[in-house]
C-alpha cells in the first residue's frame, strides 16, 4: 500500500475526496465519477452491460469480506482497522459503479431509492410478523 492509501486507512476516511462545505450529493458524485472517465476515455467500456457486471463483482468482493465470519465477527468487522477499510473501499467501489451505472442509464438514483422505499412501505406494512412473535 502507498502512502497516501495508508493515511487515508489510519484517518478512517477519504483522504483528499474533494468533500468540502457540505457539498456532497450522490450528483456530485456522479459527474465527478463521469469527469474521471472521460479523462481517461473509459466511456467506450462503461456500457450498461459493462457496469453492472463491475457491479456485481464488487458486490461479491464485499461480500467475500463476510463469507466464513459468525454473526458475531461479523458485526465486529468495523472493530479492525484493517478490515474497515476493506469494507469502506468496497462499499466505495459498489457505490461508484451504481452512481455509473445511473449516469449511463439516465437513472437519479436517489429518486429511484425513495420510490423503491415508498413501494416497500406499502408492500410490507408495519405490523407483527412471524419472526416478531
Amino acid at each position: 500500500m502507498d502512502e497516501a492509501g495508508r493515511a487515508e486507512r489510519e484517518a478512517g476516511g477519504a483522504a483528499g475526496a474533494g468533500i468540502e462545505g457540505g457539498g456532497l450529493t450522490a450528483e456530485v458524485l456522479q459527474k465527478r465519477l463521469a469527469r474521471f472517465a472521460a479523462a481517461r476515455d473509459w466511456g467506450q467500456y462503461h456500457t450498461p452491460k459493462n457496469l453492472a457486471a463491475a457491479l456485481s463483482v464488487e458486490a461479491s468482493e464485499l461480500l467475500e469480506i463476510f463469507q466464513w465470519l459468525t454473526p458475531e465477527q461479523a458485526a465486529a468487522v468495523m472493530d479492525d482497522p484493517e478490515s474497515a477499510f476493506r469494507v469502506r473501499d468496497e462499499v466505495a467501489d459498489v457505490l461508484a459503479y451504481t452512481l455509473q451505472l445511473c449516469e449511463v442509464l439516465g437513472v437519479d438514483a436517489l429518486e429511484a431509492l425513495a420510490a423503491k422505499i415508498e413501494r416497500n412501505e406499502r408492500r410490507f406494512p408495519a405490523g407483527p410478523y412471524p419472526l416478531d412473535r
